[in-house]
C-alpha cells in the first residue's frame, strides 16, 4: 500500500485554478520533491497535504484512509506529519533544546524519554553542544537543524518542508542539501519538499514532480528528468539546454553533449564561429553560431579548452543525444 496518495486533487479561487488534476503516489520512505517557477500551485499542494486548506476536488489519503476531500479535513494536528516552514518558526524565548523537545512535550512523553530523544536527536544534528543556547545565538544554518531536529523528533509519518532553504546564502544552502538528504537516509520518513531550487530537488530527490501553472509536466527521478524531458518547459527548467527544431519537431540538446574541436570531425561536423564566452571555474559556457544560421548554441566544455572570440571551430552534434520534446 502506498504511504501518500493524492488522487486528482484540485484547488480553485472563483475562476482561478492554482492547482488543476493533481495526482501522486508516495511510497513509504520516499523523498518527493515539488519543484517549479514560483505560483506553479506547489506550495498550495503542500498546504493540502498538511491540512491546511481543503483540496476544491480529489482526495488525500494517508496509509489508505482519506484524510482530505472537498466534503472535510482531518486537522492538522491529527495528521502525525510535521512541517518545516520557510521562516523555521522557531521560538527566539527557548532554548534549543526546548525548541526540538516542544513536540515530545505536547505530546506528553516522560521526562526520561523526552530528554532521551532530544539529546539523540541533537547528537545526529550536531547541535548538543549548543542545547542551552536560544536562536539568536546561532547562525542560519543552525537554526534550521534546529526547525529539522523538532519536526523529526515527533517521529512523524510524514515531513513537509515549503522552501526551507531559501533565507540560507549559497554556501550554506548546499551544505543544507546533503545534511536533509543524510537524514532522510538515517530516519526514512515519507518526505515532501517544496522548492523553486533545481539543484536542491536533483540532490535530496528519489523523485521530482515538475509542475507548471498547476498542473504536474512530469514526475521521474532526477537523472531521468534532465537526460529525459518529456515537454519544451521540463527541457528548459531542469539545466541548460538549445532547443533545436529540425522537420517540425522541437528537440532538447544539453551543452555538454556538443563537442567543440578546431579539428573537422568525422562525422555530423557543423563549421561554426565563437560569439560569446564566459569562464564559470570548472567550464567553459561557449556561444556559438553555425555558419549560415541566425540562432546560436550554448556549448560547455573543459577549462581546458580554450577557444577566443571570433574563432572558427567544429561542432560535433550526436543525433542520439537529441531528445524529442513537445
Amino acid at each position: 500500500m502506498s504511504k501518500l496518495v493524492l488522487k486528482n486533487i484540485g484547488k480553485r479561487y472563483d475562476a482561478f485554478a492554482a492547482v488543476s488534476d493533481f495526482s501522486l503516489e508516495l511510497q513509504k520512505g520516499e523523498f518527493v520533491s515539488l519543484l517549479g517557477p514560483s505560483g506553479c500551485g506547489k506550495t498550495t499542494t503542500l498546504r493540502m497535504i498538511a491540512g491546511f486548506m481543503p483540496p476544491t476536488s480529489g482526495t488525500i489519503e494517508l496509509d489508505g484512509q482519506v484524510i482530505s476531500s472537498p466534503a472535510g479535513v482531518v486537522p492538522p494536528e491529527r495528521r502525525r506529519m510535521s512541517m518545516i516552514f520557510q521562516s523555521y518558526a522557531i521560538w527566539p524565548n527557548m532554548t534549543v533544546g526546548q525548541n526540538v523537545g516542544f513536540g515530545l512535550e505536547v505530546r506528553k512523553v516522560s521526562r526520561a524519554e523526552y530528554d532521551r530523544r532530544v539529546d539523540a536527536i541533537l547528537d545526529i544534528v550536531q547541535l548538543r553542544s549548543l542545547k542551552e543556547r536560544y536562536p539568536a545565538e546561532l547562525s542560519g544554518g543552525q537554526q534550521q537543524r534546529v526547525a529539522l531536529a523538532r519536526a523529526i523528533v515527533v517521529e512523524p509519518e510524514v515531513l513537509l518542508l515549503d522552501e526551507p532553504l531559501s533565507n540560507l546564502d549559497a554556501n550554506l544552502r548546499e551544505e543544507m542539501r546533503f545534511e536533509i538528504r543524510r537524514l532522510h537516509d538515517e530516519f526514512k520518513i515519507t518526505t515532501v519538499y517544496v522548492t523553486h531550487d533545481q539543484s536542491e530537488a536533483m540532490v535530496t530527490s528519489d523523485r521530482i514532480v515538475v509542475m507548471n501553472k498547476g498542473r504536474v509536466e512530469q514526475v521521474d527521478a532526477p537523472h531521468v528528468l534532465y537526460g529525459k524531458p518529456q515537454s519544451r518547459f521540463v527541457a528548459g527548467f531542469i539545466g541548460r539546454t538549445n532547443f533545436i527544431e529540425r522537420d517540425g519537431a522541437m528537440f532538447s540538446l544539453r551543452p555538454q553533449s556538443i563537442g567543440l574541436s578546431r579539428d573537422k570531425p568525422a562525422a555530423n561536423g557543423v563549421e561554426a564561429e565563437i560569439i560569446d564566452r564566459a569562464y564559470l571555474g570548472e567550464h567553459w559556457d561557449y556561444q556559438v553560431k553555425p555558419l549560415g544560421e541566425t540562432k546560436g548554441l550554448r556549448v560547455s566544455t573543459a577549462p581546458t579548452i580554450i577557444f577566443e572570440l571570433g574563432q572558427r571551430v567544429w561542432l560535433e552534434i550526436d543525433p542520439a543525444t537529441m531528445v524529442r520534446v513537445e
